[in-house]
C-alpha cells in the first residue's frame, strides 16, 4: 500500500513498511524512512507507484483551470474529493485526486483551508481584491526590473532623485525604490553609498557624510523660520574700550577683554562676554530655536548656527560698535596678580577691535612677551593679560594637584583646518601658545568665578564637573549636572559653562540664572528662569548632552574626511606617525589616526614612518604598511613622549568650542574635557 500524505506543509508519498495503531512507517523513493501519522494521511493508494504518482499528479495539476474550479466549488465548505467526482465526472483516480490537493493548496487566495482535505471557496469580493494585488505586484515588480537596471547602467531613476538620502539613512525597506536599490547593489557587488555616489545620487564624498548628520540631525534643513528679531534694554555705557582675540573665520565674537590701571597701582580686568540673555526670554520665539539646536556645529571650512545671523549680529561683539555684555571685573594687585574684588554688570561694552589669531600668533610669542618686543596691537593690555594668565594657570595646577592629578601637559600639538573652494590646508598649532592661553585662563575664571556666584545666591545653573567615582576612568569622566562640584581636571571648585551664549545653549541657560543672581541679589532663586530643582532644567541637560556628542561626532568624522583630502590634494604616500597603543597610530603632519592590525609591538611613543597604500573617501578606512621604526619610547625624550602619548589626559584645559572645527578661541589649547 503506498500514501499520499501532507508534512510540513508539504505534500509526500511514500510505501508502507508497516502500521502499529494511528501510525505508519514509510519510505520514500528516495530511500527515506520515517513516521506518518495516520490523521496526516491523504490518499490510500495501490497504484501507480508513489514516484509516478507525484509525476502525474504535478503535471495534471498544471492543466488544472483554478477559476473554473473555483466556480464549481460553490460558496460552502466542501471535501476535496467531492470536489474532484464534479471537476472530472467521476470518482477521481489517485493521481487526479493528488493533483486536485496541489493545485487546491497552490491557490490559497482562490481556495480557504479548512480542515484535512477540506476547502472553501473564498467570496467573490475577495477574491477580486487578492486578484487585484497580484496584479498589483507584477506590475511593481515590472517596475522594479527597470529600475535595477537603470541602476546597472549607471542611471538614477528619476522617482529616486527626491528621496536618495532617505533610501540611504532611513529606508523603508518594502518600497519598491528600495528592493530596486538593493538588487542593483546585490547584482553590482556594491554598498548602497558607493552606488548611488556611481550613478549621480550624491554629488562626492563629502555630500555622502554632510548628508547623513543633516538627515538625522536637520531633517527639517538648517535654515530658520521667519522670527522678531529681540531688542537689548538701554544699558548703561561701560567706560572701556574692549577687544577680542578670535579665530579669522569666527562671526559669533562671545568675549572680550578690558584693561584699565588704576591711580592706586591697582589693574582692573575686564572680561566681557556677549549677553543674548538680555534680548531672548525664556519660551520665546528665539529661545525655541536656540534650544532646539541646542549648540552651534563646527566643521571645516563651515558650521551650522545656533542662532540666525541676523540675531547674531545684533548681539556679536563687533569691533566699531557698543553692544549688550555681561562684564566680569577683577581688579587685581599687581604685584602678586591677586585678586582684590570683583563685579559682575550687565551693560553696553564699546568694541574697539577684533584682533585675529592668524595675524598676531606670530608676533604674540613668549619670547617678545617676556623681552617686551614686538610691535602689535594693545601690547601693554595683552602683557597684562598674559602676566595674570600665568599666575591663573599655576592656581589651577596647585588646585589640580591636591586632586591627586598631574600636572598638565600643554606641549602637544592641534591643528587648524581651512578650507576653500574645496581645497583644505591643515595647520599645526602648539597647545600653550600665549594668546591662546590668556583666552583659555580667562574664560576659566569667569566660568569658575559665575558658577560660584550661582550657587551662593542658591540659583540652579548647569556645571561641568569632573572628578568623583573610583579609577581613572571614573575620574576623567566629564558630568553635566545643575549643582555645583569641582572639575578636578581643570582644578576648579566649580564650573559653569557661560562665556559663548552666542553658540551654546547651556550657557545662554546660565547667563540667564546669572542676571537673576546679579539683578536680584537673595531674592533670585524666587524670580530666576529656572527654580531649584525646576524639570525643565534636568530636561535641558539631558537634551544637551546627547546633541553635543551627535555634533562632536560630525565634526569629528569631518575633520578625518579632510585629513583624508589632503592626502589626494598633496599626493602624499609617505608619512611619520606616531603609536598611540598597540595597532593605533597617529600622523605627523595630520592629526589622522589609524589602526594596523598585526603591527609589531612598539609600544606608546615610538615614532614610525609608513607607507600609506589606499584611503577611502566613503568609509573613511586607510591601509597602510610599515616602513621602518625610526626610534623607539626609549630613544623619544621624556618630553616628545608626553606630546604624542598623552592619550587618557587629553581633558586638561578648558577651551570653549570653536569656530571652523577648532576649539572655541584657542584652537592650541588641550580640550577642557572628553566631550569638548
Amino acid at each position: 500500500m503506498n500514501l499520499f500524505f501532507e508534512e510540513s506543509g508539504d505534500f509526500k508519498v511514500g510505501s508502507v513498511l508497516s502500521q502499529q495503531g494511528e501510525a505508519y512507517q514509510v519510505e520514500t523513493p528516495s530511500g527515506k524512512r520515517a513516521k506518518v501519522r495516520a490523521r496526516d494521511v491523504l490518499l490510500q493508494f495501490a497504484t501507480p507507484s508513489p514516484s509516478e504518482l507525484m509525476s502525474q499528479a504535478n503535471e495534471l495539476a498544471k492543466d488544472m483551470d483554478t477559476a473554473f474550479l473555483w466556480e464549481v466549488a460553490g460558496e460552502t465548505e466542501f471535501d476535496f474529493t467531492a470536489l474532484g467526482a464534479e471537476y472530472f465526472g467521476h470518482a477521481p483516480a489517485p493521481q487526479e485526486a493528488a493533483a486536485l490537493l496541489i493545485k487546491l493548496a497552490t491557490a490559497p487566495i482562490y481556495f480557504y483551508k479548512k480542515g484535512k482535505g477540506r476547502y472553501k471557496a473564498a467570496p467573490e469580493a475577495s477574491l477580486q481584491a487578492a486578484l487585484a494585488g497580484l496584479e498589483k505586484k507584477k506590475q511593481q515588480a515590472l517596475i522594479q526590473a527597470g529600475y535595477v537596471e537603470q541602476l546597472k547602467a549607471g542611471q538614477l531613476p528619476e522617482v529616486m532623485r527626491p528621496i536618495v538620502h532617505q533610501l540611504l539613512f532611513k529606508p523603508d525597506k518594502n518600497s519598491i525604490e528600495y528592493k530596486a536599490m538593493d538588487a542593483a547593489c546585490t547584482l553590482l557587488q556594491t554598498n548602497p553609498q558607493r552606488l548611488m555616489l556611481a550613478v549621480g545620487g550624491l554629488t562626492g564624498t563629502l555630500q555622502l557624510h554632510a548628508a547623513k548628520f543633516l538627515f538625522e540631525q536637520f531633517p527639517k534643513g538648517t535654515g530658520f523660520p521667519s522670527i522678531p528679531l529681540p531688542d537689548a534694554p538701554a544699558l548703561p555705557l561701560a567706560k572701556v574700550q574692549a577687544f577680542s582675540i578670535d579665530d579669522v573665520t569666527t562671526t559669533e565674537i562671545d568675549d572680550a577683554f578690558s584693561v584699565q590701571l588704576n591711580e592706586d597701582g591697582t589693574i582692573c580686568i575686564g572680561i566681557h562676554i556677549a549677553a543674548p540673555a538680555l534680548g531672548i526670554t525664556r519660551d520665546d520665539a528665539a529661545d525655541a530655536l536656540a534650544r532646539a539646536r541646542m549648540s552651534t556645529v563646527y566643521m571645516p571650512g563651515d558650521k551650522i548656527t545656533m542662532l540666525p545671523d541676523a540675531l547674531v549680529e545684533r548681539f556679536t561683539l563687533a569691533a566699531g560698535t557698543a553692544r549688550p555684555a555681561l562684564s566680569l571685573y577683577a581688579t587685581l594687585d599687581m604685584t602678586d596678580w591677586s585678586v582684590i574684588s570683583m563685579e559682575t554688570v550687565a551693560e553696553s561694552v564699546p568694541i574697539s577691535a577684533n584682533l585675529r589669531h592668524n595675524d598676531l600668533d606670530a608676533l604674540v610669542t613668549l619670547e617678545n612677551l617676556q623681552a617686551g618686543a614686538g610691535d602689535y596691537p594693545y601690547k601693554d593690555e595683552i602683557s597684562h593679560l598674559w602676566q595674570w594668565a600665568q599666575v591663573l594657570e599655576q592656581g589651577r595646577m596647585t588646585k589640580r594637584e591636591s586632586f591627586g592629578l598631574k600636572p598638565e601637559q600643554a606641549n602637544r600639538v592641534d591643528f587648524n583646518f581651512y578650507v576653500e573652494q574645496d581645497v583644505v590646508t591643515i595647520t599645526r598649532r602648539k597647545r600653550g601658545a600665549p594668546l591662546d592661553k590668556i583666552v583659555a585662563e580667562l574664560m576659566i575664571f569667569a566660568n569658575s568665578n559665575w558658577g560660584k556666584l550661582m550657587h551662593e545666591h542658591g540659583v540652579p545653573g548647569i556645571y561641568r564637573t569632573q572628578g568623583a567615582g573610583n579609577g581613572w576612568a571614573a575620574r576623567m569622566q566629564v558630568r553635566m549636572q545643575t549643582q555645583a562640584a569641582p572639575h578636578q581636571g581643570l582644578g576648579v571648585d566649580q564650573y559653569a559653562w557661560s562665556t559663548s551664549p552666542l553658540r551654546r545653549y547651556t550657557d545662554l541657560v546660565n547667563q540667564w540664572q546669572i542676571m537673576a543672581c546679579i539683578k536680584h541679589g537673595i531674592t533670585a532663586p524666587l524670580v530666576a528662569p529656572f527654580k531649584p530643582k525646576d524639570a525643565d532644567l534636568f530636561a535641558i541637560v539631558s537634551a544637551f548632552d546627547g546633541t553635543y556628542a551627535a555634533y562632536a561626532d560630525f565634526q569629528n568624522t569631518m575633520e578625518r574626511y579632510w585629513c583624508l583630502r589632503w592626502l589626494t590634494q598633496e599626493s602624499i604616500r609617505v608619512v611619520d606617525a606616531v603609536v598611540l597603543k598597540d595597532e593605533v597610530l597617529r600622523l605627523t603632519d595630520i592629526p589622522l589616526v589609524i589602526q594596523m592590525p598585526g603591527l609589531q609591538s612598539l609600544g606608546r611613543g615610538a615614532q614610525v614612518k609608513l607607507e600609506l597604500l589606499h584611503w577611502d573617501e566613503v568609509d573613511l578606512s586607510v591601509q597602510a604598511r610599515l616602513l621602518e621604526v625610526v626610534a623607539t619610547p626609549l630613544q623619544v625624550s621624556e618630553t616628545e613622549t608626553e606630546v604624542e602619548t598623552e592619550v587618557e589626559e587629553e581633558t586638561l584645559v578648558e577651551t570653549p568650542a570653536v569656530e571652523n572645527a577648532q576649539p572655541e578661541n584657542n584652537p592650541a589649547l588641550p580640550a577642557a574635557d572628553n566631550s569638548e
